[in-house]
């Protein structure tokens, strides 16, 4: 191969790649066997950032950036002028491989332009994978994208040799789509995540009964939408992930703050910074309603349809709800030691075991790794100070902020008020 136009197309569609967050490589299991290359289990994809934050794959590339759409939010869209290029199946199998056996890489990151139609570009995406595994007996990370409108037979057999599969629901609403991307619609997303996770079920109840079943998409399936483009509320971006959680089993929803690309009155003028500080509030609510026990309804509501930009939606539920507060850590059960600012997961876990030994105390609880200026407003423990005033929500968020700075604050907060 030609390694100047291979470079020339390495820097278009890797370029291009960036936007797309869904990256994650946790959950993959593929072992090594026959003296194959490589293996997935947990190390999935060496990454990179980007200067504006965002996770990027060493190789997470496009197979092409030709589209036959123009949504607007795209910067691959048919209708803007940028580079244009196309990997042939062969070049990104030789790019993987070279990468992966000079240790750049442990995974590959594989979505593509849609060019022609949805089905002869998900047959090349499957043929990358299919030369992978059964030519070059590569059992690396593959993370696959799958295509809107793909035939169930080829995301079937694609399913047998990826290890991740994703498929973006660009827009969090069907109105925000139609708005930004009239040729697309929501039912062309939800019809092959319901596909591959009935297939992931069925391959996991044959599994029970055969001995020999082969791998079917065993780290599951993710989703990303594009936040900041349309004016839907925060309360309306997680319904929808956690509609799309209960519904599909999903691994992940990834939440990509918009970055301009295009002067067009439906959107964000070029310019304005994307919204890193929503992005991040909406994944510490992604993480509260994953691992925390929280339902999404008591975060977000018709009374609080938008996340606090000031402190995290964690304290800001706890200040929303001072009933519930201050919580005898060595009396509270686990999914109300969840609930207290400034513990964790593993924090929770280790006062519910410490305190078996006795009442645990202030400087203990800074031991297990408690962030007690943040949670002494909300817990009792054996030697609490007495107070004897009970101070309201707003003055607890007070002190905290003034006791604390986020380095999301050091951003522009104008950024989150696009409408």
């Amino acid at each position: 191969m030609s390694f100047d136009r291979i470079r020339e197309k390495l820097n278009i569609l890797a370029d291009a790649a960036k936007y797309d967050v869904s990256c994650s490589s946790s959950g993959g299991n593929r072992k090594n066997e026959n003296k194959g290359l490589g293996n997935s289990h947990a190390s999935g994809i060496c990454h990179t950032y980007t200067e504006d934050g965002r996770c990027v794959s060493l190789l997470k590339i496009l197979l092409t950036n030709h589209c036959i759409y123009d949504c607007l939010f795209c910067v691959s869209r048919k209708s803007n002028d940028v580079k244009r290029a196309a990997f042939t199946v062969d070049e990104v199998v030789e790019l993987t491989m070279n990468f992966y056996r000079r240790n750049y890489i442990e995974g590959l990151f594989l979505s593509s332009g849609i060019f022609k139609n949805a089905d002869f570009t998900m047959e090349r995406l499957l043929l990358v994978c299919k030369k992978l595994r059964l030519e070059q007996k590569y059992n690396g990370y593959i993370h696959l994208k799958t295509i809107p409108g793909a035939s169930d037979d080829l995301i079937k057999e694609a399913g047998l040799y990826a290890d991740r599969m994703s498929i973006n629901l660009e827009m969090p609403t069907e109105a925000g789509l139609k708005l930004l991307a009239p040729e697309k619609n929501h039912a062309d997303v939800i019809k092959p995540l319901d596909f591959v996770q009935q297939n992931i079920v069925q391959f996991a109840a044959d599994k029970k009964l055969i001995k020999h079943v082969p791998k079917f998409v065993p780290a599951g399936q993710s989703t990303q939408m594009v936040i900041g483009a349309t004016p839907e509320s925060d309360k309306e971006i997680m319904y929808t992930a956690n509609a799309f959680y209960k519904n599909f089993s999903l691994k992940r929803v990834y939440y990509s703050g918009y970055v301009p690309i295009s002067n067009d009155n439906r959107m964000p003028v070029l310019g304005t910074q994307p919204p890193l500080l929503r992005e991040n509030r909406l994944y510490q609510t992604d993480w509260l309603m994953r691992f925390y026990g929280f339902k999404v309804q008591e975060i977000l509501n018709d009374a609080n349809p938008n996340l606090d930009i000031d402190i995290d939606p964690k304290l800001s539920w706890a200040i929303r709800n001072m009933q519930h507060f201050p919580v005898d850590i060595n009396q509270a059960d686990y999914k109300m030691i969840l609930r207290i600012p400034g513990i964790g997961v593993m924090s929770a876990q280790k006062i519910v075991q410490a305190r078996k030994f006795g009442k645990l105390r202030i400087d203990q609880l800074k031991k297990i790794g408690v962030a007690y200026n943040r949670a002494r407003h909300f817990i009792r423990c054996a030697d609490s100070p007495y107070q004897l005033k009970d101070y309201q929500g707003t003055q607890i968020k007070a002190f905290i902020l003034a006791e604390s700075q986020s380095k999301y604050l050091k951003t522009d907060n104008n950024q989150l008020i696009l409408f």
